[in-house]
């Protein structure tokens, strides 16, 4: 446990969270709608400081990323708690955990970073649950990791307050921000949150003011998200607010949590979100959670080539030299060149 960061304290022993946008009252012995932090005699803690649920080497493709050193590995951790309450949520158990949850370990800053390159992995990411519930961790172990010579990824809603990532931000490199829908009234009913504007406007400063490295997620549900005009509208405002060369994953939805009435999204839904967001401009599009489909490539937006082929998480062909087509000389924007991944001397 530890004094929270971003609150202010009230009348009658209240205080007030700014951490995020839904800037909690929580009275004496009360805690916010994270569950993770608390009111205690007048003062906000967070309870998971130090408290790890998740840990693996994964490939960072698994994040997704497939445009930020294609090919490493990501050292991956979560915690407990969220600041949504998505009725879809694959990471519930964790997601919608306190810090009561069974199996959490303890954690420092430093043995994450120990653990990272004994895994050689090149980044640490804070992902599995939401990274915005564990700030003060990751904010202490985003420090180290960048004096360390590692980068920092955040698999995130995006829902914070400006100030609190404007903090953070100088010590993020890469970003995979997670666009529930493209409509206030999903994220009202589906995420229980009032509104998509503070995950736009993260999107937006991380890429605009910070230089952060940013791809976006759209999971499709079928029914609640996924209308021909909604997916237009989100194509075209990454397109104005981030650039046409903010890589893209439509996602297949699979029935998880409380959300069991409806099924998994036809694969031939997700190839027409490809299709759209291709019409609209954006250049690199990909398709998520349909293995061996060919939207998993990264295709020259110039001359139509494919650059990296890629299998689930595996890249098969890889077909940039110095940023560029190798075929047609068209710049492409991957930052770091393909690697292979290993593990402690295992080269996978």
């Amino acid at each position: 446990m530890r004094e929270a960061m971003y609150w202010e304290p009230l009348e009658g022993n209240r205080v007030r969270c700014h951490l995020c946008p839904l800037n909690c009252i929580v009275s004496e012995g009360q805690r916010g709608s994270c569950r993770i932090r608390k009111n205690i005699n007048g003062k906000l803690y967070t309870l998971n400081y130090g408290k790890v649920s998740s840990m693996a080497a994964d490939p960072i493709e698994k994040k997704p990323l497939y445009h930020f050193h294609p090919g490493s590995c990501a050292f991956s951790i979560g915690t407990v708690g969220c600041n949504m309450h998505c009725i879809h949520c694959q990471n519930w158990e964790i997601s919608q955990a306190d810090e009561r949850f069974p199996y959490l370990e303890n954690a420092t800053s430093e043995a994450i970073v120990r653990l990272a390159k004994h895994y050689n992995c090149e980044s640490i990411a804070y992902t599995y649950n939401e990274p915005t519930i564990w700030y003060e961790f990751v904010l202490d172990t985003a420090k180290l990791a960048k004096n360390e010579g590692l980068n920092n990824i955040l698999v995130t809603n995006g829902y914070i307050n400006e100030a609190p990532f404007r903090e953070l931000a100088p010590y993020i490199d890469a970003m995979n921000i997670d666009i529930k829908a493209f409509s206030d009234e999903f994220y009202r009913k589906v995420a229980k949150v009032p509104s998509i504007e503070p995950s736009k406007r993260t999107a937006i400063i991380a890429k605009r003011e910070f230089g952060i490295h940013v791809e976006l997620t759209y999971l499709i549900i079928p029914t609640l998200n996924d209308k021909e005009e909604e997916i237009r509208s989100f194509a075209r405002w990454v397109i104005k607010e981030l650039g046409d060369d903010t890589p893209v994953h439509f996602s297949r939805f699979f029935p998880h949590y409380e959300l069991l009435s409806l099924p998994p999204t036809p694969v031939r839904t997700i190839e027409k979100a490809y299709r759209i967001a291709r019409e609209e401009g954006l250049k690199f599009v990909y398709t998520g959670n349909v293995p061996g489909h060919e939207g998993e490539h990264t295709y020259c937006p110039k001359c139509g080539k494919p650059l990296i082929v890629r299998w689930g998480f595996t890249i098969e062909e890889y077909h940039i030299k110095d940023g560029k087509c190798e075929y047609c000389g068209e710049p492409i924007s991957i930052i770091g060149g393909h690697k292979k991944r290993h593990y402690r001397g295992m080269w996978w």
